[in-house]
């Protein structure tokens, strides 16, 4: 068997960048306003703790209620349209927010910034356009864009909004919109017609073994409560800083230096979950220090530098758990069905926004500022009990392999049974009418030999 060269094509490399970009300024919209929004809302007729909150918030109610139907969508009208219409959409919601003088109109924004809701289509294009053999490195590049466009919108939200008010970061975002529909249509290559690939899209005949696996409702529950966590907290976590006597303006340069160490803090961990095979007790790890630090903001130690360092431990935990949970279900999920299950996932994530947004609000408005910690707290602690019971994840890699004419004469069964005979394959799926053989293998036990044997000269392998 030949291995074909993991270099990116001149093609893959403008694809992968324009999307990365495109996906990137999207999620920069929508998180610039966490850090500011509870801060301006003086200034906006009829809002209340519990509006603020649900104007954070309810963006992921329209993501998680669009993802899917705009990810099949895309599969029938091609990607590009679905995408531009998205941007469009998220475009008309941040003209909406930026020219409301009412909570309501701020949440109406924001109910259609999230109607956008192109993630899937943007993953879909990414597949369509690139090989099988350095798709996993594209899917990184988009993960890594998310996060780093996290950090930008924690630093420049303050920014803008001590200059040009709340007005101007929906202005701000609606302009990013435009550019974003200049990236798509001039850098994005126009997308090749294939069929689709079983770990990017979603397959609705896998939606029931993926429901009913316990491993992956704890990864899905745990993308829940992570982002549950973070939007209730942004009710509060701005008037923290304002007690603590930093003024509005210079928020963002306090993000900016909690967000960078977190980063630092967080690189070494992440090696140790990936490379020491600590999945588990760092995800523990992760969790405990989310409820230690949340506890800690409650009001437990007073001081700006008590503060600064329950930040630092939050946002180093945050990162943590966002870095290694969509690996854990990568590994999790059964081979073949890694699109469907990320579907479900990011559904779920979307859902726990929307649900944060509320809950913040709520016990904000009830209760005050502590009450929003202490209850996320709690939600911690549940959660740390919830992920004790779990399996630690064994480190098994997906293999994409590509069938040649000579598999055609192979039952089904056969075919599949002499992929589950080589040593190290663990899980296996063949797809007759995509020509792919979607494998689960332990590379430290895989005989590649056998599986060049199985597999005929010149066709593609991907190791991800």
């Amino acid at each position: 068997m030949r291995k074909v060269s993991g270099l990116l094509l001149a093609s893959e490399r403008r694809a992968i960048t324009g999307l990365a970009g495109l996906y990137a300024s999207r999620m920069l919209g929508l998180f610039m306003v966490l850090p500011v929004l509870a801060l301006h809302a003086d200034d906006l007729a009829g809002a209340t703790p519990l509006l603020v909150g649900l104007a954070l918030g309810v963006y992921g109610l329209t993501q998680a209620a669009l993802q899917i139907p705009f990810g099949l969508l895309s599969d029938r009208i091609g990607r590009k349209p679905v995408i531009a219409g998205g941007l469009v959409l998220f475009m008309l919601g941040s003209v909406v927010a930026a020219l409301a003088d009412s909570i309501g109109g701020v949440i109406l924004g924001r109910c259609l910034q999230g109607s956008g809701a192109v993630a899937a289509a943007i993953m879909a294009l990414l597949a369509d356009q690139t090989r099988e053999q350095v798709r996993t490195a594209a899917m990184a590049t988009i993960g890594l864009s998310i996060g780093v466009a996290f950090a930008v919108a924690m630093v420049l939200g303050p920014l803008v909004s001590a200059r040009y008010g709340l007005a101007g970061v929906f202005w701000f975002t609606a302009a990013l919109s435009l550019v974003g529909l200049a990236v798509l249509w001039r850098l994005v290559p126009p997308a090749p017609r294939r069929r689709g690939h079983r770990d990017v899209g979603l397959d609705r005949g896998q939606l029931g073994t993926i429901l009913g696996r316990l491993d992956l409702w704890r990864m899905d529950a745990s993308i829940f409560a992570l982002h549950l966590i973070l939007m209730a907290i942004f009710v509060a976590v701005p008037f923290r800083l304002v007690e603590a006597g930093i003024v509005i303006e210079q928020h963002g340069w306090v993000y900016l230096g909690i967000m960078a160490l977190a980063f630092v803090a967080m690189v070494p961990l992440v090696i140790v979950a990936e490379k020491r095979r600590r999945m588990k007790a760092m995800c523990l790890g992760a969790i405990g220090a989310i409820t230690l630090s949340l506890a800690g903001l409650a009001g437990l130690a007073d001081g700006l530098w008590a503060l600064m360092s329950w930040l630092l431990v939050f946002f180093t935990a945050f990162n943590l758990l966002e870095a290694t949970l969509p690996s854990m279900l990568s590994k999790l999920a059964p081979a073949g069905a890694k699109g469907t299950a990320m579907g479900l996932y990011s559904t779920s994530q979307f859902l726990g926004a929307f649900l944060g947004g509320v809950l913040g609000g709520a016990l904000s408005q009830q209760w005050g500022l502590s009450a929003v910690f202490i209850g996320c707290a709690m939600l911690g602690v549940a959660w740390w009990g919830l992920m004790i019971g779990m399996t630690p994840p064994r480190h098994l890699s997906s293999e994409v392999v590509a069938l040649d004419e000579s598999h055609h004469d192979d039952a089904l069964d056969t075919l599949m049974a002499r992929f589950a005979d080589v040593a190290g394959v663990e899980d296996v799926m063949v797809v007759p009418e995509e020509r792919l053989a979607y494998l689960k293998v332990d590379r430290q036990r895989l005989d590649e030999r056998a599986l060049a044997e199985l597999v005929a000269p010149g066709k593609e392998r991907d190791g991800t």
